[in-house]
């Protein structure tokens, strides 16, 4: 168990903690979540003992081991799977030991703890997780030296999950992650033996791979059961109660002020005045909930263009004479919304390249209208930005002739306001820089825009907002992200980049996603099961029909309660004189119904799906 007492914190003489407090029980999955600059990553240095607190504490069993992420694996001459090896160091110093140990009792103790930690599976169990986020056998046979940074951040998350800490600390895990790693990364989580607490902005990641949220906010931490969207619900009503909490009472303070106001000045009614002048003073003040600035994107509207705006016949395309795609036989149209599935490597970039004509085809006819115009954002345009400049000197750049009320008016339509237009990119948070590139991709107003993994850095309330401006954007989208959530509400048709060729994918992301998770699932030997005794199916059906009907009366019943509660607690009256232990009862209340509307419905669903099993 981790417990958080009392915690507080500041930086640079900014509180970012003020007696703050949460238990995360033991083996939980839990999702930290909160604004931008909140504390989040400060939280994880405090848990794992780099930052002094300056009041409470933090406690978890004193033998527990604590890990995560901290850095990429060093460009070294060391193979992959020796590299996440070496990450469970009580095997490795075991191994190297039973090397030179000549006393048969040391090498008996070495041999049984061996066995005791499953050292003899141990590189079968490391290849697993390497495979799991890209690498194939030949690959882990590779020095590290061979990859990229982002491609060793991966190494590095490879070896932190083979370790297995007690409790283990991920910082935005999907940032340096394609589609296919993502996935199996958050189905890998889900099964972790142990204590995970991840910061995360991946609503699909956090609404499937944990079972909990802990919010930070204004300095407080909340601790939520439940998936992201359960605890975007919860917060929503909560909120809600306490705003018309809070507007009651500044109804009930005005009229007691106003009776004051009246009568002061009376003798025959300055006791009651003096009265209700104390009732104020003993009012403890209920804030209502500030709305946080909503974050938004504003893409310029393109003309519109005969369609297609580009096709491609027999196409093949690749680098200094290497064929990496060929035979593509594509179009898109400018209401073309498309996402891009396939494993790193098999060429996505290359593909994006082509459309974008930053490669030109080895083979085959590509026609694009003569009027398109392409707006291209990748993850390493934000890493090429000028860091000693500012938002606003890029804009002067790309647009000498604007005037400046002109480009800081473009600047704030992404988010970035008066303070960031004038701060050097070196200073700007990583949202901040992606929303910047973002703005410099979008500036010509493209008929077609490529966007490959533009989430990386943007939180959930940025992410949303890029939805709807793609969704409002009346332009081409060609899109590549690891978010399935941002994928499943922007892409209306996919494309597989398989085998050096592109072809439509007809199922859905979801079966796109339980593909995935099975081909990585192992093998397991088919089990024969006893014949199940026949019954007649008419009755069969009538039974499993009876019993969706029984769950759908359970189900409505709970509904129509919780609904009640809620109108219960949003009742000022009951906020009205000393009714604390009766309110804390009512929501008690709530919680218990809300939890039996879960359940009901996850029982619903089974007998929903056994009914429609049994129709065929």
């Amino acid at each position: 168990m981790l417990k958080l007492s009392d915690i507080s914190y500041s930086v640079e003489g900014r509180p970012l903690f003020e007696g703050a407090s949460a238990t995360i029980p033991t083996g939980h999955k839990v999702g930290l979540v909160g604004p931008n600059g909140a504390g989040k990553t400060t939280l994880f240095r405090m848990i794992r003992g780099e930052l002094a607190l300056e009041g409470g504490d933090i406690s978890m069993p004193s033998r527990a081991r604590v890990g995560g992420v901290a850095q990429e694996v060093p460009s070294s001459s060391t193979s992959l799977i020796d590299t996440v090896l070496a990450a469970d160091k009580e095997r490795a110093t075991l191994m190297a030991e039973s090397e030179t140990a000549t006393d048969p009792s040391r090498i008996a103790d070495i041999q049984t703890r061996l066995a005791d930690i499953d050292a003899w599976s141990a590189e079968g169990r490391a290849s697993s997780i390497l495979r799991g986020l890209g690498f194939d056998a030949e690959a882990q046979r590779r020095p590290c030296a061979d990859f990229s940074g982002g491609w060793r951040m991966r190494v590095a998350l490879a070896a932190i999950l083979f370790s297995e800490p007690d409790l283990l600390l991920l910082d935005e895990p999907t940032n340096y992650l394609d589609l296919e790693g993502a996935l199996w990364l958050e189905n890998y989580l889900s099964k972790y033996p142990h204590t995970v607490i991840i910061i995360s902005h991946d609503r699909g990641l956090l609404n499937r791979a944990v079972g909990a949220i802990l919010h930070l906010e204004e300095r407080k931490l909340h601790y939520y059961t439940g998936t992201y969207d359960q605890f975007a619900k919860l917060r929503a009503e909560r909120r809600a109660i306490q705003a018309a909490q809070a507007k009651k009472q500044e109804l009930r303070k005005a009229h007691l002020q106003s009776f004051v106001d009246r009568f002061k000045a009376k003798a025959s009614k300055a006791k009651q005045a003096q009265s209700r002048v104390k009732m104020l003073e003993k009012m403890t003040t209920i804030t209502a909930p500030e709305d946080a600035a909503r974050a938004v994107f504003t893409f310029p509207e393109p003309e519109e263009l005969s369609p297609p705006i580009i096709s491609t016949e027999g196409v093949s395309v690749g680098y200094d004479g290497t064929i990496i795609l060929k035979g593509l036989n594509l179009r898109i149209d400018q209401d073309d919304r498309i996402a891009l599935l396939g494993k790193n490597g098999e060429g996505k970039s290359t593909l994006a390249k082509l459309l974008s004509e930053r490669l030109t085809p080895m083979g085959g006819r590509m026609t694009s209208s003569s009027k398109l115009r392409v707006g291209f954002f990748a993850q390493h345009q934000v890493d090429e930005l000028y860091v000693d400049e500012t938002p606003i000197q890029h804009l002067m750049r790309e647009r000498p002739s604007e005037g400046q009320a002109r480009l800081r008016a473009r600047l704030a339509s992404f988010g970035l306001g008066a303070d960031q237009a004038d701060t050097q990119v070196g200073r700007l948070s990583g949202g901040q820089k992606a929303r910047l590139s973002l703005l410099l991709a979008t500036l010509p107003a493209p008929h077609l825009l490529i966007l490959d993994e533009p989430t990386n850095h943007l939180d959930i309330e940025s992410r949303e907002a890029l939805v709807e401006a793609l969704t409002a954007y009346t332009g081409a989208v060609i899109l590549v992200s690891h978010d399935m959530h941002l994928l499943s509400l922007v892409a209306d048709r996919l494309w597989l980049v398989k085998n050096g060729s592109v072809t439509p994918y007809e199922e859905d992301l979801e079966a796109y996603r339980k593909l995935l998770l099975a081909r990585d699932a192992p093998v397991k030997a088919a089990k024969v099961k006893p014949a199940a005794p026949k019954r007649a199916p008419q009755e069969v059906l009538k039974t499993l029909r009876s019993d969706v009907k029984k769950c759908e009366e359970r189900l409505t019943k709970l509904s129509d309660m919780a609904d009640k509660l809620v109108k219960k607690l949003a009742d000022p009256e009951l906020y009205d004189g000393d009714r604390a232990g009766e309110v804390e009862v009512w929501q008690k209340k709530y919680g218990e119904v809300r939890n039996a509307v879960d359940r009901a419905e996850e029982l619903w669903l089974k007998a929903q799906e056994k009914l429609e099993k049994a129709q065929g």
